[in-house]
């Protein structure tokens, strides 16, 4: 005769060899965890002023690229009047571009700000190079130390 197990919604008695997590070891593990995240969280979060400096560095990479490109076609780059403006609409001031390029030499049609928000500064010609370009950091002034150092187009090299 084979003894009926008593009717019992969901699964409320274990069969033989199975087995289940205390609530204890639980507790155990939620404790490893959050240990863990408070060591770990802070140090992999900590770097935001890391990445907008990076960015800063990729932007001004982009940057050099348009104005290279604007120079092979107008014979010479924007100068400090026209500005990194000259990149997305054709010079009105000083020597015009002859050449400039038809919806102009940046992606999007407009001059992005540095991770800060900030303008990129622009300098032609250059005191490191035929032209510099500089973000000013997180504080938005010339010079810096720490998560407010410069990012420019001459140190990278």
């Amino acid at each position: 005769m084979v003894k009926k197990q008593p009717f019992c919604p969901g699964h409320c008695s274990r069969r033989h060899g199975e087995q289940g997590f205390t609530l204890i070891e639980l507790l155990v593990v939620l404790i490893i965890i959050g240990i863990l995240a408070g060591y770990v969280g802070p140090k992999i979060m900590g770097h935001p002023e890391e990445a907008k400096r990076t960015m800063a560095a990729v932007q001004i990479t982009s940057l050099e690229t348009a104005i290279e490109s604007y120079k092979l076609d107008n014979g010479a780059y924007p100068t400090t009047e026209q500005g990194l403006q000259a990149l997305v609409e054709a010079p009105t001031t000083g020597r015009l571009a002859k050449k400039w390029r038809i919806g102009g030499y940046l992606a999007k049609g407009k001059v992005p700000k540095d991770p800060w928000g900030n303008d990129f500064v622009y300098l032609c010609p250059g005191t490191h190079n035929d032209f510099d370009l500089i973000s000013y950091g997180g504080d938005g002034q010339q010079g810096g130390e720490g998560d407010d150092v410069d990012v420019n187009n001459w140190a990278a090299e």
